[in-house]
Protein backbone atom coordinates (compact mmCIF):
# COMPACT_ATOMS: atom_id res chain seq x y z
CA UNK A 1 0.00 0.00 0.00
CA UNK A 2 1.45 3.85 -1.07
CA UNK A 3 2.04 6.23 1.19
CA UNK A 4 -1.65 8.31 2.06
CA UNK A 5 -1.41 11.87 1.02
CA UNK A 6 -2.80 12.85 4.23
CA UNK A 7 -2.13 12.02 7.76
CA UNK A 8 -5.05 11.25 10.39
CA UNK A 9 -4.29 14.63 11.95
CA UNK A 10 -5.55 16.00 8.65
CA UNK A 11 -8.47 13.43 7.89
CA UNK A 12 -9.96 14.60 11.51
CA UNK A 13 -9.95 18.07 10.41
CA UNK A 14 -11.37 17.76 7.45
CA UNK A 15 -14.31 15.93 8.67
CA UNK A 16 -14.83 18.39 11.62
CA UNK A 17 -14.65 21.19 9.56
CA UNK A 18 -17.59 19.75 6.97
CA UNK A 19 -19.77 18.99 10.21
CA UNK A 20 -19.55 21.84 11.64
CA UNK A 21 -20.78 23.76 7.68
CA UNK A 22 -21.94 20.55 5.81
CA UNK A 23 -25.75 21.98 4.97
CA UNK A 24 -27.90 20.34 2.66
CA UNK A 25 -28.25 16.71 3.83
CA UNK A 26 -27.07 13.58 2.82
CA UNK A 27 -27.19 14.01 -1.29
CA UNK A 28 -24.77 17.38 -0.68
CA UNK A 29 -22.54 15.61 1.91
CA UNK A 30 -21.52 12.79 -0.03
CA UNK A 31 -21.17 15.41 -2.89
CA UNK A 32 -19.04 17.52 -1.25
CA UNK A 33 -16.84 14.37 -0.36
CA UNK A 34 -16.49 13.37 -3.73
CA UNK A 35 -15.16 16.89 -4.58
CA UNK A 36 -13.06 17.80 -1.88
CA UNK A 37 -11.33 14.09 -1.28
CA UNK A 38 -11.42 12.87 -4.70
CA UNK A 39 -11.31 15.41 -7.39
CA UNK A 40 -9.56 18.35 -5.32
CA UNK A 41 -7.20 16.52 -2.35
CA UNK A 42 -6.60 13.61 -4.23
CA UNK A 43 -6.95 11.43 -0.88
CA UNK A 44 -8.91 9.05 -2.25
CA UNK A 45 -9.32 7.45 -5.98
CA UNK A 46 -12.74 6.83 -7.47
CA UNK A 47 -13.07 3.86 -7.10
CA UNK A 48 -12.60 4.00 -3.42
CA UNK A 49 -14.87 6.08 -3.05
CA UNK A 50 -17.42 4.34 -5.56
CA UNK A 51 -16.72 1.49 -3.21
CA UNK A 52 -17.39 3.25 0.19
CA UNK A 53 -20.86 4.98 -1.24
CA UNK A 54 -22.20 1.43 -2.66
CA UNK A 55 -21.57 -0.25 0.98
CA UNK A 56 -23.23 3.05 2.47
CA UNK A 57 -26.30 2.35 0.47
CA UNK A 58 -26.34 -1.13 1.01
CA UNK A 59 -25.29 -1.34 4.51
CA UNK A 60 -27.98 -0.20 7.46
CA UNK A 61 -26.74 3.76 8.41
CA UNK A 62 -26.91 7.58 7.67
CA UNK A 63 -25.38 7.64 4.32
CA UNK A 64 -22.79 10.45 4.85
CA UNK A 65 -21.88 9.47 8.33
CA UNK A 66 -21.39 6.02 6.42
CA UNK A 67 -19.41 6.69 3.79
CA UNK A 68 -16.72 9.47 6.29
CA UNK A 69 -16.38 6.29 8.43
CA UNK A 70 -15.91 4.29 5.30
CA UNK A 71 -13.10 6.89 3.83
CA UNK A 72 -11.44 7.30 7.50
CA UNK A 73 -10.90 3.08 7.13
CA UNK A 74 -9.62 3.17 3.34
CA UNK A 75 -5.98 3.89 4.77
CA UNK A 76 -5.93 4.03 8.52
CA UNK A 77 -8.55 1.39 8.97
CA UNK A 78 -10.30 1.28 12.30
CA UNK A 79 -8.29 4.54 14.10
CA UNK A 80 -9.34 6.62 10.48
CA UNK A 81 -12.78 5.35 10.80
CA UNK A 82 -13.41 5.63 14.50
CA UNK A 83 -11.67 9.49 14.31
CA UNK A 84 -13.79 10.67 10.90
CA UNK A 85 -16.55 9.10 12.09
CA UNK A 86 -16.39 11.22 15.92
CA UNK A 87 -15.31 14.32 13.15
CA UNK A 88 -18.13 14.24 11.36
CA UNK A 89 -20.99 13.86 13.72
CA UNK A 90 -19.12 15.75 16.71
CA UNK A 91 -20.22 19.18 15.95
CA UNK A 92 -23.85 18.68 15.08
CA UNK A 93 -23.64 16.75 18.54
CA UNK A 94 -22.67 19.85 20.11
CA UNK A 95 -24.89 22.19 18.11
CA UNK A 96 -28.00 20.22 19.10
CA UNK A 97 -27.05 19.92 22.88
CA UNK A 98 -26.93 23.72 23.33
CA UNK A 99 -30.34 23.86 21.16
CA UNK A 100 -31.88 20.98 23.54
CA UNK A 101 -30.76 23.22 26.49
CA UNK A 102 -32.00 26.40 25.15
CA UNK A 103 -35.06 24.48 23.97
CA UNK A 104 -36.07 23.23 27.77
CA UNK A 105 -35.11 26.30 29.20
CA UNK A 106 -36.96 29.11 26.88
CA UNK A 107 -39.75 26.46 26.33
CA UNK A 108 -42.46 28.07 28.14
CA UNK A 109 -41.87 31.60 26.94
CA UNK A 110 -44.73 32.97 23.63
CA UNK A 111 -42.25 34.13 21.09
CA UNK A 112 -39.90 30.49 21.68
CA UNK A 113 -43.89 28.98 20.74
CA UNK A 114 -44.42 31.13 17.94
CA UNK A 115 -40.67 30.22 16.33
CA UNK A 116 -41.72 26.75 16.24
CA UNK A 117 -45.23 27.66 15.55
CA UNK A 118 -43.91 28.61 12.47
CA UNK A 119 -41.33 26.18 11.99
CA UNK A 120 -43.02 23.27 12.89
CA UNK A 121 -45.31 22.78 8.82
CA UNK A 122 -42.16 24.18 7.11
CA UNK A 123 -40.10 20.63 8.25
CA UNK A 124 -43.58 18.80 7.84
CA UNK A 125 -43.02 20.83 4.09
CA UNK A 126 -39.35 20.16 3.65
CA UNK A 127 -39.78 16.42 4.86
CA UNK A 128 -42.79 15.80 2.40
CA UNK A 129 -40.85 17.02 -0.51
CA UNK A 130 -37.75 15.19 0.41
CA UNK A 131 -39.93 11.79 0.70
CA UNK A 132 -41.21 12.90 -2.85
CA UNK A 133 -37.89 13.06 -4.13
CA UNK A 134 -36.97 9.79 -2.48
CA UNK A 135 -40.13 7.67 -4.11
CA UNK A 136 -39.04 9.25 -7.28
CA UNK A 137 -34.81 8.17 -7.57
CA UNK A 138 -35.73 4.77 -4.84
CA UNK A 139 -39.11 3.01 -6.52
CA UNK A 140 -38.63 4.09 -10.69
CA UNK A 141 -40.59 2.25 -12.43
CA UNK A 142 -40.69 -1.09 -10.68
CA UNK A 143 -44.20 -2.25 -9.52
CA UNK A 144 -43.03 -4.81 -6.70
CA UNK A 145 -41.63 -1.76 -5.17
CA UNK A 146 -44.32 0.64 -5.39
CA UNK A 147 -45.85 -2.18 -4.02
CA UNK A 148 -44.48 -2.39 -1.00
CA UNK A 149 -43.77 1.04 -0.38
CA UNK A 150 -47.96 1.89 -0.21
CA UNK A 151 -48.61 -1.23 2.26
CA UNK A 152 -45.70 0.67 4.67
CA UNK A 153 -47.11 3.97 3.87
CA UNK A 154 -50.82 2.44 4.44
CA UNK A 155 -49.85 0.32 7.53
CA UNK A 156 -47.83 3.69 8.94
CA UNK A 157 -50.54 5.53 8.60
CA UNK A 158 -53.38 3.26 10.12
CA UNK A 159 -50.98 2.71 12.94
CA UNK A 160 -49.21 5.73 13.43
CA UNK A 161 -45.54 3.94 13.95
CA UNK A 162 -42.70 1.61 11.76
CA UNK A 163 -42.80 -2.30 11.78
CA UNK A 164 -39.60 -2.47 12.28
CA UNK A 165 -41.04 -6.81 11.23
CA UNK A 166 -42.60 -5.14 8.39
CA UNK A 167 -39.74 -3.33 6.70
CA UNK A 168 -37.76 -6.73 7.69
CA UNK A 169 -40.51 -9.05 5.42
CA UNK A 170 -40.42 -6.25 2.78
CA UNK A 171 -36.79 -7.03 2.49
CA UNK A 172 -37.22 -11.28 2.40
CA UNK A 173 -39.91 -10.64 -0.14
CA UNK A 174 -38.43 -9.02 -2.75
CA UNK A 175 -35.37 -10.91 -2.12
CA UNK A 176 -37.47 -14.24 -3.25
CA UNK A 177 -39.07 -12.99 -6.02
CA UNK A 178 -36.04 -11.05 -7.93
CA UNK A 179 -33.55 -13.03 -6.70
CA UNK A 180 -35.20 -16.73 -5.59
CA UNK A 181 -32.16 -17.47 -2.67
CA UNK A 182 -29.88 -20.30 -2.62
CA UNK A 183 -29.19 -19.61 1.26
CA UNK A 184 -25.71 -18.48 0.34
CA UNK A 185 -23.67 -17.37 3.91
CA UNK A 186 -23.12 -14.01 2.81
CA UNK A 187 -27.20 -13.54 1.87
CA UNK A 188 -27.81 -15.23 5.39
CA UNK A 189 -25.66 -12.58 7.24
CA UNK A 190 -27.09 -9.82 5.78
CA UNK A 191 -30.57 -11.20 7.37
CA UNK A 192 -29.22 -12.33 10.80
CA UNK A 193 -27.70 -8.96 11.61
CA UNK A 194 -30.38 -6.72 11.72
CA UNK A 195 -32.23 -9.32 13.86
CA UNK A 196 -30.16 -9.34 16.26
CA UNK A 197 -29.48 -6.04 16.66
CA UNK A 198 -33.88 -6.33 16.78
CA UNK A 199 -33.10 -8.69 20.40
CA UNK A 200 -30.50 -5.91 22.06
CA UNK A 201 -33.71 -3.22 21.76
CA UNK A 202 -36.36 -5.30 23.65
CA UNK A 203 -34.50 -5.04 26.82
CA UNK A 204 -37.07 -5.32 30.03
CA UNK A 205 -36.07 -2.83 32.64
CA UNK A 206 -37.41 0.22 34.42
CA UNK A 207 -34.21 2.32 33.79
CA UNK A 208 -34.44 5.26 31.68
CA UNK A 209 -31.13 5.40 30.46
CA UNK A 210 -30.78 1.45 29.58
CA UNK A 211 -34.49 2.13 27.59
CA UNK A 212 -33.12 5.00 25.80
CA UNK A 213 -29.67 3.00 24.74
CA UNK A 214 -32.04 -0.13 23.69
CA UNK A 215 -34.58 1.63 21.67
CA UNK A 216 -31.85 4.32 19.80
CA UNK A 217 -29.21 0.93 18.97
CA UNK A 218 -32.71 -0.89 17.42
CA UNK A 219 -33.08 2.45 15.37
CA UNK A 220 -29.91 3.01 14.06
CA UNK A 221 -29.74 -0.67 12.22
CA UNK A 222 -33.09 1.03 10.21
CA UNK A 223 -31.90 3.15 8.80
CA UNK A 224 -31.17 2.88 5.18
CA UNK A 225 -29.96 5.31 2.94
CA UNK A 226 -31.49 8.54 4.04
CA UNK A 227 -31.62 10.09 7.57
CA UNK A 228 -35.02 10.50 6.95
CA UNK A 229 -35.91 6.54 7.39
CA UNK A 230 -35.32 7.16 10.94
CA UNK A 231 -37.90 9.51 11.64
CA UNK A 232 -41.02 7.36 11.39
CA UNK A 233 -39.57 4.75 13.36
CA UNK A 234 -38.41 7.30 16.54
CA UNK A 235 -42.26 9.05 16.06
CA UNK A 236 -43.29 5.30 16.66
CA UNK A 237 -41.23 4.90 19.50
CA UNK A 238 -40.38 8.39 21.57
CA UNK A 239 -44.58 9.73 20.99
CA UNK A 240 -46.32 6.56 20.77
CA UNK A 241 -44.76 3.70 22.65
CA UNK A 242 -43.21 5.29 25.21
CA UNK A 243 -44.76 8.82 25.55
CA UNK A 244 -41.10 10.25 25.87
CA UNK A 245 -42.29 13.14 23.92
CA UNK A 246 -45.25 15.01 22.38
CA UNK A 247 -46.63 15.28 18.79
CA UNK A 248 -44.88 19.11 18.89
CA UNK A 249 -41.82 18.42 20.63
CA UNK A 250 -41.21 15.40 18.18
CA UNK A 251 -41.77 17.88 15.43
CA UNK A 252 -39.52 20.56 17.01
CA UNK A 253 -36.78 17.82 17.12
CA UNK A 254 -36.60 17.01 13.68
CA UNK A 255 -36.73 21.01 12.82
CA UNK A 256 -33.26 21.07 14.99
CA UNK A 257 -31.94 18.84 13.04
CA UNK A 258 -33.24 20.52 9.93
CA UNK A 259 -31.09 23.97 10.85
CA UNK A 260 -28.11 21.92 12.06
CA UNK A 261 -25.18 20.89 9.70
CA UNK A 262 -24.55 17.47 9.26
CA UNK A 263 -26.44 14.19 9.93
CA UNK A 264 -30.43 14.48 9.98
CA UNK A 265 -30.00 11.46 12.50
CA UNK A 266 -28.52 13.80 14.89
CA UNK A 267 -31.97 14.75 15.78
CA UNK A 268 -30.90 11.36 18.49
CA UNK A 269 -29.47 13.63 20.23
CA UNK A 270 -31.93 16.16 20.66
CA UNK A 271 -35.10 13.46 21.82
CA UNK A 272 -32.49 12.42 24.42
CA UNK A 273 -31.67 15.77 25.91
CA UNK A 274 -35.36 16.15 26.61
CA UNK A 275 -36.08 12.87 27.68
CA UNK A 276 -32.77 12.65 30.55
CA UNK A 277 -30.79 15.56 30.20
CA UNK A 278 -27.27 15.51 28.75
CA UNK A 279 -26.65 11.70 29.84
CA UNK A 280 -29.60 10.64 27.71
CA UNK A 281 -28.14 12.63 24.64
CA UNK A 282 -25.00 10.94 24.72
CA UNK A 283 -26.71 7.51 25.29
CA UNK A 284 -29.40 8.15 22.11
CA UNK A 285 -26.51 9.39 19.86
CA UNK A 286 -23.75 6.73 21.06
CA UNK A 287 -26.46 4.18 20.21
CA UNK A 288 -27.82 5.29 16.98
CA UNK A 289 -24.32 5.14 15.40
CA UNK A 290 -22.63 2.58 16.89
CA UNK A 291 -24.73 0.22 14.11
CA UNK A 292 -23.47 2.45 11.53
CA UNK A 293 -20.11 2.06 12.57
CA UNK A 294 -20.45 -1.45 12.79
CA UNK A 295 -21.69 -2.04 9.85
CA UNK A 296 -19.12 0.08 8.06
CA UNK A 297 -15.79 -1.38 9.49
CA UNK A 298 -17.17 -5.20 9.57
CA UNK A 299 -17.85 -5.95 6.21
CA UNK A 300 -15.26 -2.98 4.67
CA UNK A 301 -12.71 -5.76 4.25
CA UNK A 302 -15.01 -7.96 2.64
CA UNK A 303 -17.04 -6.29 0.65
CA UNK A 304 -15.70 -6.26 -2.58
CA UNK A 305 -15.86 -9.79 -2.82
CA UNK A 306 -19.69 -9.72 -1.49
CA UNK A 307 -20.63 -6.45 -2.35
CA UNK A 308 -21.94 -7.38 -5.54
CA UNK A 309 -24.01 -10.48 -4.67
CA UNK A 310 -27.82 -10.14 -6.43
CA UNK A 311 -29.60 -11.29 -3.28
CA UNK A 312 -28.38 -8.49 -0.53
CA UNK A 313 -28.86 -5.98 -3.45
CA UNK A 314 -32.45 -7.53 -3.68
CA UNK A 315 -32.87 -7.50 0.32
CA UNK A 316 -31.39 -3.69 0.51
CA UNK A 317 -33.86 -2.83 -2.49
CA UNK A 318 -36.81 -4.26 -0.37
CA UNK A 319 -35.53 -2.64 2.90
CA UNK A 320 -35.33 0.72 1.53
CA UNK A 321 -38.66 0.69 -0.94
CA UNK A 322 -40.33 -0.13 2.65
CA UNK A 323 -38.51 2.49 4.78
CA UNK A 324 -39.77 4.99 1.79
CA UNK A 325 -43.00 3.83 2.18
CA UNK A 326 -43.05 4.47 6.16
CA UNK A 327 -41.49 7.96 5.24
CA UNK A 328 -44.17 8.95 2.77
CA UNK A 329 -46.40 7.93 6.02
CA UNK A 330 -45.25 9.72 8.56
CA UNK A 331 -45.23 12.77 6.31
CA UNK A 332 -49.08 12.03 6.51
CA UNK A 333 -49.43 11.36 10.37
CA UNK A 334 -47.29 14.23 11.25
CA UNK A 335 -49.05 16.87 8.94
CA UNK A 336 -52.39 15.54 10.62
CA UNK A 337 -51.63 16.60 13.93
CA UNK A 338 -49.47 19.90 12.86
CA UNK A 339 -52.56 21.58 10.50
CA UNK A 340 -54.80 20.41 13.66
CA UNK A 341 -55.56 23.71 15.64
CA UNK A 342 -56.89 24.01 19.06
CA UNK A 343 -60.21 23.49 18.10
CA UNK A 344 -59.63 20.66 16.03
CA UNK A 345 -60.07 22.14 12.55
CA UNK A 346 -57.37 22.96 9.97
CA UNK A 347 -54.94 25.33 10.77
CA UNK A 348 -54.58 27.15 7.64
CA UNK A 349 -51.72 29.18 8.57
CA UNK A 350 -50.03 26.39 8.68
CA UNK A 351 -51.18 24.81 5.60
CA UNK A 352 -49.90 28.18 3.66
CA UNK A 353 -46.74 28.04 5.48
CA UNK A 354 -46.10 24.04 4.77
CA UNK A 355 -47.22 24.33 0.82
CA UNK A 356 -45.32 27.70 0.37
CA UNK A 357 -42.02 25.89 1.79
CA UNK A 358 -42.60 23.33 -0.74
CA UNK A 359 -43.23 25.22 -3.93
CA UNK A 360 -40.24 28.20 -2.92
CA UNK A 361 -37.90 24.43 -2.54
CA UNK A 362 -38.80 23.49 -6.03
CA UNK A 363 -38.85 26.42 -7.21
CA UNK A 364 -35.17 27.62 -5.90
CA UNK A 365 -33.68 24.48 -6.28
CA UNK A 366 -29.97 25.59 -4.39
CA UNK A 367 -32.16 27.35 -1.56
CA UNK A 368 -30.71 25.78 1.93
CA UNK A 369 -32.84 24.26 3.97
CA UNK A 370 -32.42 26.34 6.82
CA UNK A 371 -33.57 29.60 5.24
CA UNK A 372 -36.62 27.94 4.73
CA UNK A 373 -36.83 27.17 8.59
CA UNK A 374 -35.66 30.67 9.27
CA UNK A 375 -38.07 32.40 7.91
CA UNK A 376 -41.12 30.25 8.28
CA UNK A 377 -39.61 31.42 12.08
CA UNK A 378 -40.24 34.87 11.33
CA UNK A 379 -43.63 34.12 9.95
CA UNK A 380 -44.27 32.32 13.16
CA UNK A 381 -43.67 35.17 15.68
CA UNK A 382 -45.33 37.95 13.18
CA UNK A 383 -48.82 35.57 13.06
CA UNK A 384 -48.36 33.19 15.97
CA UNK A 385 -50.98 34.14 18.72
Amino acid sequence: MTQPAYDLKSLSAYFLKLGTIGFGGPVALVGYMHRDLVENRKWITEDEYKEGLALSQLAPGPLAAQLAIYIGFVHYRIPGATLAGIAFVAPSFIMVLALGYFYVMSGGLPWVQALFYGIGPAVIGIIGLSSYKLIKKTLKKEPLLWAIAAVTAIATVITEQESIWLVLASGVVYWFIKVPPRFLDSANSILASPLLLQATGAMQTDDRLLKIAGFFLKAGAFVFGSGLAIVPFLYGGVVKEYHWLNDQQFTDAVAVAMITPGPVVITTGFIGYLVAGLPGACVAAAATFLPCYLFTILPAPYFKKYGSNPSIKAFVDGVTAAAVGAIAGAVIVLAKRQFRSLHSIPDFVAVIIAFVSIVLLMRFKKLPEPVIILMAAIVGLLVYR
